[in-house]
């Protein structure tokens, strides 16, 4: 029987879901907002001043990089498509 490759994108390889957009939305921001809190102590002197920019920029830039994160997963562009052997796929079996 002769090998069946074909060339597609695979579903789920490349494409971020809901809940790892989410959880690196919130790993980021906690980095970022820590930054810009250390930041703004050493520009004003104030770490009052570095909690309230801080605060306040954890949740405006956690909703624009969030909906930024799962705009890009919804896009193929500069994913690579990979060939498949779509016999050794059936044979394997379901992957858990």
């Amino acid at each position: 029987m002769p090998e069946h490759t074909i060339t597609e994108h695979i579903e789920g390889a490349g494409h971020a879901g809901w809940k790892r957009s989410l959880v690196k939305t919130i790993t980021w921001r906690t980095i970022g907002t820590l930054d810009t809190i250390i930041i703004t102590r050493f520009v004003t002197g104030s770490w009052l001043a570095g909690a309230a920019v801080g605060g306040t920029e954890l949740f405006t830039k956690m909703f624009l990089y969030y909906f930024h994160e799962r705009g890009w997963a919804a896009f193929d562009w500069g994913l690579e498509d990979v060939d498949v052997d779509v016999d050794a796929i059936v044979k394997a079996g379901p992957v858990h």
